[in-house]
């Protein structure tokens, strides 16, 4: 089966009316996948919205290290036809996640090798102002800069049935919609909206990983290092890890991370003496021969955050939640971009049945999808006795299994291909757990074969 989005027929709206409250990353991706389907989409943000890839205010995280996935960087790319190339040519590098990538999990190097997993090095601003420019040049698109949705707006029989706004400089007003989406990021309000319309908030679940990121750029010159990027996770026994890409403006972003009361300094001396704690050496070495750009930035990352919304037996027509107003993952596993970009082209099939119980038709279709990084993430936060939350039989033996299968994908790249197809959203977690890869991690031996492994029908997973 193509793992390409399948394009569909949506029921088009040409006098329609769709606003996204959001410009964010998710926002945009919404508001692309809107534009097929009305003839009008409003995109508002309480911010003014750079032309060019600097961060932002309302995204803080801006500063720091971002991965866009290579499921996500397929769908962008269907989305936004060509959008690579421009990438790369302002820029951004592409990659062989597998074969040009320096992984370490659990402080054990993942084998290189060949690869068709697909990934692009660029900062968050970076892809923001590029997806930016391109929902605002679509035909039908608006977008209002510096103006917040107050709260969305209900008429007869309790449907969402538009916004309203309030900002600098402008009268409060009401702005009528279609259909209403929340792609309002980490801080939105929508627990907060539904109570005010009449409506029970969403059951969540968190968890706190008490994880605090510190990011520098630094100038970045060929002959640097043989990898266009390295990843050191952090590890039960050592709760430090960071992450160096190479990327635009020819700079290297590192972001060092640790949890608890052990986390990097922000003085640059600290930096680097934190750096040096690492459960390998690697990127220290990196760091030590370059020239620093910036000072170090800190940011403590919120609570981990599922809202279920497809558990809810009552919600609004006319309004959804999208992105990470909907589920906030830890971003040391770099899931939150990929995920929007599959919930976009969720949205999408959605929205090709028409407009009869989109909600509840989303809601479902995003659940699914986030199950499979919201299992990763937890699972592997609750690896450290720091964090808080219930720690099954089931989560022990599979972060047991994890460990074996990392010593495996040392001498084994098709053991680490398995992982990597999983980690990138390519393939279902049952693939780690398929004969192969399960006599692999069992009973490794030297000299494993290196052909990577073909996913069947069943085992690919949709967008």
């Amino acid at each position: 089966m193509d793992k390409r989005v399948t394009r569909t027929t949506a029921e088009t709206r040409p006098d329609g009316h769709a606003v996204v409250a959001g410009a964010g990353i998710g926002g945009l991706l919404a508001a692309r996948v809107l534009t097929e389907t009305f003839g009008r989409v409003t995109v508002i943000d309480r911010d003014g919205l750079p032309g060019h890839g600097v961060p932002r205010r309302g995204i803080p995280q801006g500063h720091h290290a971002h991965g866009l996935l290579s499921r996500g960087s397929e769908i962008l790319e269907d989305l936004f036809p060509g959008l690579t190339a421009d990438l790369v040519a302002a820029g951004a590098t592409l990659c062989d996640i597998q074969n040009d990538v320096r992984w370490y999990n659990d402080g054990r190097r993942l084998r290189p090798a060949p690869s068709r997993l697909r990934g692009i090095n660029v900062s968050r601003p970076g892809l923001e102002a590029s997806l930016l420019s391109r929902v605002a040049a679509l035909p039908g698109v608006t977008i209002l800069e510096r103006r917040e949705v107050v709260e969305p707006i209900t008429g007869a029989g309790g449907a969402v049935t538009g916004v309203r706004l309030a900002g600098p400089g402008h009268e409060p007003e009401d702005l009528p919609a279609d259909l209403v989406v929340n792609a309002t990021g980490r801080g939105n309000r929508g627990t907060e909206w539904l109570r005010r319309l009449g409506y029970e908030p969403a059951p969540e679940e968190r968890v706190d990983s008490r994880l605090v990121y510190v990011s520098r750029e630094y100038r970045r010159r060929p002959g640097d290092a043989d990898f266009v990027s390295i990843i050191v996770g952090h590890t039960a026994s050592v709760p430090r890890g960071g992450v160096a890409l190479s990327g635009e403006g020819d700079r290297w972003l590192v972001t060092l991370f640790g949890m608890g009361d052990d986390v990097p300094p922000v003085d640059p001396d600290g930096y680097h003496r934190f750096a040096a704690r690492l459960p390998v050496p690697d990127l220290h070495h990196l760091l030590e021969h370059l020239e620093p750009l910036t000072a170090p930035r800190l940011m403590r990352i919120p609570v981990s955050i599922r809202r279920r919304y497809e558990r809810l037996d009552r919600f609004p027509e006319g309004y959804l939640v999208f992105g990470d107003a909907l589920c906030q993952f830890n971003p040391s596993y770099g899931q939150g971009m990929t995920v929007a970009a599959c919930e976009a082209a969720a949205l999408r099939e959605c929205l090709a049945d028409g407009s009869a119980g989109l909600a509840r038709r989303f809601f479902e279709r995003a659940a699914r999808i986030i199950d499979v990084p919201w299992d990763m993430s937890v699972g592997g936060d609750l690896r450290f006795p720091s964090v808080e939350g219930p720690r099954t039989p089931r989560t022990r033996l599979l972060n047991r299994y994890i460990s074996r299968l990392h010593v495996a994908a040392e001498a084994d790249p098709v053991v680490g291909n398995a992982f990597l197809s999983v980690a990138n959203l390519q393939a279902p977690p049952q693939r780690l757990m398929s004969p192969g890869v399960l006599a692999r991690v069992l009973r490794p031996r030297a000299g494993r074969a290196t052909v990577e492994p073909r996913l069947t029908a069943e085992e690919r997973i949709p967008a």
